[in-house]
């Protein structure tokens, strides 16, 4: 039985990674130890499901098919910055998206489902885009100064057609993503 590490994302259009990498290039100015998440990377996830077996991937896939099927295509903006588990703790450096009730409710009735082939239920689902973990609390007030200056920071819209179930290889140099499956809205 093999496996393979899973999650289920929504991917960002090409023209907002380049505005959001602008973000990323205004904090890899500060000297600080924060490792970034590369531009072909950038994605919101729905559900990090860990090591799962392949032989389960079809069944996976038709839970998410059931409820992509009840969902239509929309529009989400990314709007802001932050970070986990907050700005006196920086762990994660994220972008943020405004009005994420449609992304929530997907989520939602998609963990239902999770949740009975067994996954366990997302305690609190935040809606992110990460963008850097920091390693250290070297930097960590200038960090949280261009936190703090980008927290109302407008990246642009962009229309949610698709969600993808991707796979993730860790290497050395950084996870590699490959898309499983497509799930059109």
């Amino acid at each position: 039985m093999s496996q393979l590490r899973a999650f289920l994302a929504i991917d960002v259009d090409e023209d907002l990674k380049a505005k959001m990498y602008r973000i990323v290039k205004e904090f890899k100015q500060i000297d600080a130890r924060i490792k970034y998440v590369e531009l072909e990377n950038l994605h919101l996830t729905l559900k990090f499901f860990g090591d799962i077996d392949t032989e389960g991937i079809d069944l996976l896939s038709s839970k998410i098919e059931n409820v992509v099927s009840n969902f239509d295509k929309f529009t989400v903006k990314i709007k802001g910055c932050g970070a986990f588990p907050n700005t006196n703790r920086i762990k994660v450096i994220w972008l943020g998206l405004d009005e994420d009730a449609i992304v929530k409710q997907l989520h939602d009735e998609l963990d239902k489902e999770f949740v009975k082939l067994g996954f366990d239920k997302d305690r609190k689902f935040s809606t992110h885009l990460t963008i850097g973990r920091m390693k250290s609390a070297k930097g960590k007030d200038k960090v949280k100064s261009k936190i703090e200056e980008f927290s109302e920071v407008e990246i642009g819209e962009m229309c949610v057609d698709k969600i993808i179930l991707k796979k993730s290889t860790l290497t050395p140099q950084g996870p590699i993503y490959d898309d499983i499956k497509i799930f059109e809205l």
